[in-house]
């Protein structure tokens, strides 16, 4: 028969449930996360290209749900949107390859025929501000060697093999980045309403309506920079090309690439003067007055477009000042380059609505019950 004594020490030795409870949850915490470490750790080489594939999942949304509503089915919309996609996408880089190449190669002809009179260097050449002096050594390599751009690169062979060896590099991995996201896309538009409703799920067990307006949140600001940003360069390109066609300036495709990059990069978006003001300059120097003052009016007009076009594209995705956006543009494009003109945006959306619904307590959600502010993927 036990007695009191004895019932006191075997709860002394006893550690209380509320421990065991407590060391029996870290272990499991330290399991899953592990877990996800694990997950993360195989899917992270394929980041990029999940997400460049989410991206125009959402993007491309809207139409895919109105192809879908006019009756062709799920599979069947998933391969036309990848056929429009490889369309839209992929010819193009390969129609410009021949096109670049036969650029270039009228390029260096050009150089060689020039330099092979004889020219003199340019006085103003040596004045350019802090490049000017390597301006002027470049122009007498090239004299010297009558303009035969092999020779006259000779010395800097092995750089000039290094950075093509990188650059071929980059573009086989962007090669495969590319369908690894087309891919992630098509499997998007195969089965995306299951996958949203299973995010909206777990989005309310975590934190109710409000977790499910950062959900909605962050696809309009995904949406909002596709369109604002996306679109008002392809316009824009769209529109240089054909001008520089039209008042025919020599190498207009090539010259709209460049400036579709330069478009899309928005730092180098300012730099599409430099496209068309050239344009201008040549064909007022080849005496077509006429056409030189149409280019300069039409390269304004283009470069405004950044102003008007874009902005009003960029509201139709999300409802959030347009500081906040254009500030997530460009800090996110700074921080993580490319994919960072869509993932800042996100996060200051995500971040807004959290703010506006912990402002507004009475009313959960935090923001307007504005239709047009759902541009989530899941069916109403």
């Amino acid at each position: 028969m036990s007695t009191p004594n004895d019932t006191a020490r075997a709860g002394e030795t006893q550690p209380p449930f509320g421990i065991m409870q407590l060391i029996e949850y870290s272990i499991v915490l330290l399991l899953v996360v592990g877990l996800l470490l694990g997950v993360l750790t195989v899917l992270w080489p394929f980041t990029t290209a999940i997400l460049f594939g989410t991206t125009l999942a959402i993007a491309t949304w809207p139409l895919r749900q109105a192809i879908v509503g006019w009756g062709l089915g799920r599979k069947l919309t998933a391969v036309l949107l990848l056929l429009v996609s490889l369309v839209v996408i992929a010819l193009p880089v390969l129609g410009m390859a021949p096109i670049l190449t036969d650029q270039l190669t009228q390029g260096m002809q050009t150089v060689q025929t020039y330099f092979s009179a004889a020219p003199a260097q340019p006085a103003w050449l040596a004045g350019v501000p802090l490049v000017g002096s390597k301006l002027g050594q470049v122009w007498e390599q090239l004299y010297r060697a009558g303009g035969d751009l092999s020779v006259a690169l000779a010395p800097y062979a092995a750089t000039i093999r290094h950075m093509l060896l990188t650059v071929a590099g980059a573009l086989t991995d962007s090669v495969i980045a590319l369908i690894l996201s087309l891919i992630v896309a098509t499997m998007f538009w195969t089965g995306g309403e299951t996958l949203v409703a299973q995010l909206h799920d777990i989005f309310a067990r975590l934190g109710g309506a409000t977790a499910e307006r950062t959900l909605d949140a962050a696809a309009g600001a995904v949406r909002s920079v596709a369109y604002g940003v996306i679109g008002t360069a392809v316009i824009q390109t769209i529109l240089l090309t054909l001008g520089l066609a039209v008042a025919g300036v020599p190498g207009a495709t090539t010259l709209g690439f460049l400036g579709l990059l330069l478009a899309i990069s928005q730092i180098g978006g300012p730099l599409l003067v430099l496209i068309w003001g050239g344009a201008a300059w040549w064909l007022f120097n080849h005496d077509y007055q006429g056409w030189g003052v149409f280019m300069i009016v039409w390269g304004l007009l283009i470069s405004m477009m950044d102003n008007i076009l874009k902005p009003w594209l960029i509201g139709l995705g999300v409802r959030m000042p347009m500081s906040l956006t254009i500030l997530g543009v460009f800090g996110g494009f700074i921080a993580y380059g490319f994919l960072g003109l869509f993932i800042g945006p996100t996060l200051i959306a995500v971040a807004f609505v959290l703010l506006e619904a912990w402002r507004a307590p009475t009313a959960p959600t935090g923001i307007s019950q504005d239709p047009g502010f759902e541009p989530h993927m899941a069916d109403d």
